[in-house]
């Protein structure tokens, strides 16, 4: 994931927060949220992570477990041992082989601005062929 500016916030694995999150850059999660995550850069969830939380950012990877909304503007990423229940709206969507996503993805060009007439519906889940996938709508 780029970063939008040097600025990156930790959240370490010991740390238990609930309520708003806010990121004036990136932001890192080690430990567990609870409630909302709003960062002007991008949002990582460590393999260690365990997020219930809605989170609205530039791009996000998940290694951890994850459940609640994600609105970005570009990438959304699942990695390998990452689970996500919950809807997706992004530009691009990659699911890692052992990734595990379960909900609904609406991705496109305006995708993020809720247009959608840009924006393509699927229905996912866990990644099995071995490959890693990105998927793109023109």
């Amino acid at each position: 994931m780029a970063e939008q500016s040097g600025e990156v916030t930790i959240v370490g694995a010991g740390a238990r927060l609930e309520g708003t999150v806010v990121s004036a850059g990136s932001l890192r999660i080690d430990g567990q949220v609870k409630g909302q995550i709003n960062a002007d850069g991008d949002v990582t969830l460590s393999p260690t992570s365990q997020v219930e939380a809605d989170i609205r950012a530039q791009n996000v990877s998940v290694g951890g477990k994850f459940k609640g909304n994600v609105i970005v503007k570009g990438k959304a990423h699942l990695a390998r041992g990452g689970r996500i229940d919950g809807n997706i709206t992004s530009k691009t969507l990659v699911v890692e082989e052992g990734g595990i996503f379960h909900g609904q993805s609406i991705m496109g060009e305006g995708a993020s601005s809720g247009a959608p007439a840009a924006a393509q519906a699927a229905q996912t889940s866990q990644a099995k062929d071995g490959r890693t996938e990105e998927v793109k709508v023109p």
